[in-house]
């Protein structure tokens, strides 16, 4: 009974707009009072929740995205991905899916991609005459690569609920992010095939060497950061640190882009972005202990396994709900939430965490993308100066190809384990 009532008081709370966190926190109190217990086991499992090694990347993945977004760095891969596939059908349409997958390998967040990218990315786009729906959109669905490519702060998050390697997890997406990027671009040939649009230029051999020297150091982030933890040269933390370190020799040594006002701007944005973070996985801490020594993840399973037992349907029920609770909650919440609950029945019919962590962050990034809480669409509502209601609009195109892919890591595992597979197991 106490239990119902804890869930029906995070729901109230969640549904009148209380922030994630105090949500989760209060909630938990409510349940630990009643119980009897002492309330300060709820401090004692916050702190805990956070007391983790690699938790300290969160911090560092999202100082380097920042420092990259002001030292200019998104201009010179925009250009250098306008080089390489801009003489295709819709250039700028692919151009805007390959700098994703560069900048993916540098920031790990889509929101970072959209507000840092998106700003460039549309701009050339309606100056080349593309609709601004399109352009939007396409902007939008390519975001989502960030998450998954490595490295990625969900994923990390994810690694530290679930007690996974996030080394694996790392590894586990990049197949993946590919695959997405081949997706969306499919979807831009397509559109541009039915629309007229044209190539944004011919390729030519010299513009493309000048943009490969222009973005080479930059290029050299997810070599370093990705090259690094594959090979074991340094764990996700350190590689993080690594990121931030090569990001201010760029922008203060090289460029000479970043100086003291800068560097203390994103400094501040990266501590109140990293706090709300750490409060909320603090709150889901507790929020987890009360579920696991509730057995609420075993009752749940028992339930779905009365429904069906066949792990391919079971699959299906627990991606529905995930991608109706990412419609409705901010990504590292959703994480928080749904892992300790859903992971074990995954895991009970032979689903391995790492494969499950790559489904749920791409469900999630879907989430991003969907009303009423789509933070990218949000972000680029602002950037594009557009209703939000037409952003929603413009994006839904691009949920065919990024829903195909997520059923297709569904129900083809080996599309995202086999590298962690051969170089860690």
């Amino acid at each position: 009974m106490i239990l119902t009532l804890m869930f029906v008081i995070l729901f109230v709370l969640l549904v009148t707009g209380a922030p994630v966190a105090v949500a989760l926190g209060l909630s938990s109190l409510f349940f630990i009072s009643l119980s009897g217990m002492p309330n300060v086991v709820v401090l004692h499992n916050m702190v805990n929740g956070i007391n983790s090694f690699p938790l300290i990347a969160v911090p560092f993945f999202i100082l380097a995205g920042h420092l990259m977004n002001t030292s200019g760095i998104t201009n010179k891969i925009f250009a250098f991905a306008r080089a390489t596939v801009g003489w295709m059908h819709g250039g700028l349409g692919h151009v805007n899916v390959g700098a994703s997958v560069v900048f993916a390998g540098m920031s790990g967040a889509a929101v970072a991609d959209a507000g840092g990218l998106g700003n460039i990315e549309i701009r050339a786009m309606r100056d080349a005459g593309y609709d601004t729906d399109f352009s939007v959109g396409i902007t939008a669905a390519s975001s989502t690569i960030g998450p998954i490519i490595p490295p990625s702060l969900p994923l990390v998050v994810y690694g530290v609920i679930a007690n996974a390697s996030i080394g694996q997890l790392f590894a586990a997406g990049l197949v993946p992010g590919f695959i997405m990027a081949a997706s969306l671009m499919i979807m831009v040939a397509i559109i541009s095939r039915m629309r007229g649009y044209p190539r944004d230029d011919r390729f030519m051999f010299g513009v493309f060497l000048r943009s490969f020297g222009d973005a080479i150091l930059p290029l050299f982030t997810p070599i370093i950061i990705v090259g690094g933890i594959l090979s074991g040269a340094f764990t996700p933390t350190e590689a993080a640190i690594a990121a931030v370190v090569y990001s201010m020799f760029l922008g203060v040594f090289v460029y000479r882009t970043l100086d003291t006002r800068r560097i203390l701007r994103v400094s501040m944005e990266t501590v109140e972005t990293t706090a709300s973070i750490m409060v909320i996985v603090a709150a889901s801490a507790i929020f987890g202990w009360i579920l696991t020594a509730n057995q609420v993840a075993q009752k749940f399973a028992g339930t779905l396994l009365t429904l069906t037992d066949n792990p391919s349907a079971i699959l299906l029920i627990i991606m529905l709900i995930v991608l109706i609770v990412g419609c409705f909650m901010e990504t590292i919440a959703a994480i928080t939430i749904l892992t300790p609950v859903l992971l074990p029945v995954a895991v009970s019919v032979g689903i391995d965490p790492v494969h499950f962590g790559i489904i749920l962050i791409l469900n999630l990034m879907i989430g991003l993308l969907t009303p009423p809480v789509g933070l990218v669409l949000y972000v680029l509502s602002r950037v594009a100066e557009v209703p939000f209601e037409r952003c929603v609009i413009a994006t839904a195109p691009f949920l065919v190809p990024l829903l195909a892919v997520l059923l297709l890591l569904t129900f083809v595992p080996a599309l995202s384990m086999w590298l962690p597979t051969a170089l860690y197991r």
